[in-house]
């Protein structure tokens, strides 16, 4: 009667989303400021005041028709020349507006991406590297695609490049890279990025066709300290960019961002088309108008990190006086630390006891780990601290 894989994909909510729904009905129970919830990468800086702004100015400037109305499907041409030449600006590329695709967030941009490179004959195959976004999974799938996942560096979660070899084969469509990275927060070094393109243009001439990256960056301009994200079509022509405003400008309900399909793409008009023609089966009509509109006025506008370095370091160094290893936070708003156990969803049943809601490691293909989102108050995460240092020494005793 349906499709028994959409209905499974509808019924069973993701474990993020189960633990954050938890920790709605413990926060009832015990009050909200007694449970400690790191499950979910809900930014929880507000947007800035010029996009508060932006909207009113736009909606008292601009015809309601016009404005209200469909733009082209790709969007509408001023606001993709816009956001070409800001891009332009910071990276000292050459793109313009033809090489902009407005989407609804980055998991449309990435969906549509899959779809647009997957063959017909559903042998088509995408490789990422672990620990990985989960959702890659059933958006690869949804276009009748296989995701193969690279094992984690658990060492500094770089690439593990003796693995990602043996997976590369002619079925290879394209390598999906998340730097800043969810849920480790490491940034991809130059050095693995240049060695990524490297790779990927000696396979592409052997196999005879292109091995494109997927680039994903809704948590590009989250880095600190001295740390720098590399731009990847500048060290890989074949790169596809798949971004969002719903981190940095803290509006991810708002579902709004772009692809970026670079001139120097192998067949640039048919891989530009294929994604038009993606966003058309996928029903994408066009991104929203308004938010277009918006985000073209705060294209530049800096992300406030400030409250979520304070937030990474705070937490860092508190599970590190209680005895987890975790790496610094370099980027996006997560520390991933080891578990105290192997079995990390134990651990995290466990981790409940104390209030504590935390994310397994294996939901991103990285078990024995765990997730702590500290995109939340920083009086949430300084009470939070006895709470973790109470569910180590329940391990040591």
């Amino acid at each position: 009667m349906v499709s028994e894989k959409m209905y499974e994909l509808g019924a069973r909510k993701s474990t993020i989303r189960t633990i954050f729904e938890f920790g709605r009905k413990r926060a009832a129970e015990v009050g909200e400021e007694n449970v400690y919830d790191f499950s979910i990468g809900n930014p929880n800086v507000p947007a800035p005041a010029k996009v508060n702004q932006a909207i009113v100015d736009i909606l008292q400037e601009m015809d309601s028709c016009a404005l209200h109305g469909y733009t082209v499907a790709p969007g509408d041409p001023g606001v993709r020349e816009t956001i070409a030449q800001s891009i332009n600006r910071r990276f000292a590329t050459n793109f313009s507006g033809k090489n902009i695709f407005m989407t609804s967030g980055a998991a449309a941009a990435i969906t549509i991406c899959f779809k647009a490179l997957s063959e017909d004959d559903g042998s088509s195959e995408f490789i990422t590297f672990a620990p990985y976004f989960p959702e890659y999974k059933c958006f690869v799938e949804s276009v009748g695609a296989k995701l193969d996942v690279v094992p984690a560096n658990t060492e500094d979660f770089q690439i593990q490049f003796d693995k990602f070899a043996e997976m590369l084969s002619p079925k290879t469509k394209a390598v999906i890279v998340n730097s800043p990275n969810n849920p480790s927060g490491v940034v991809y070094s130059e050095e693995t990025i240049s060695r990524l393109a490297k790779m990927l243009t000696e396979k592409s001439q052997e196999f005879g066709h292109p091995i494109f990256i997927i680039s994903d960056e809704p948590y590009r301009e989250l880095v600190y300290g001295n740390i720098k994200v590399p731009y990847i079509p500048k060290y890989y022509a074949n790169t596809l960019v798949c971004y969002s405003w719903s981190k940095s400008l803290s509006l991810p309900g708002e579902r709004i961002g772009y692809i970026v399909v670079p001139d120097e793409v192998t067949d640039f008009n048919k891989v530009y088309g294929a994604i038009a023609g993606a966003g058309r089966v996928l029903t994408h009509v066009n991104a929203s108008s308004l938010f277009q509109r918006v985000v073209a006025r705060c294209v530049d506008e800096p992300a406030n990190i400030a409250a979520y370095e304070k937030n990474g370091n705070l937490l860092y160094e508190g599970l590190k006086d209680a005895g987890f290893q975790c790496l610094k936070p370099q980027g996006a708003f997560y520390l991933f630390p080891k578990a105290l156990e192997e079995d990390d969803y134990a651990f995290c049943e466990k981790a409940k006891k104390y209030d504590l809601l935390l994310v397994p490691g294996a939901d991103f293909g990285c078990p024995g780990y765990f997730r702590a989102a500290y995109c939340i108050k920083e009086d949430t995460i300084r009470r939070s601290i006895p709470a973790f240092k109470k569910l180590a020494e329940e391990y040591r005793s």
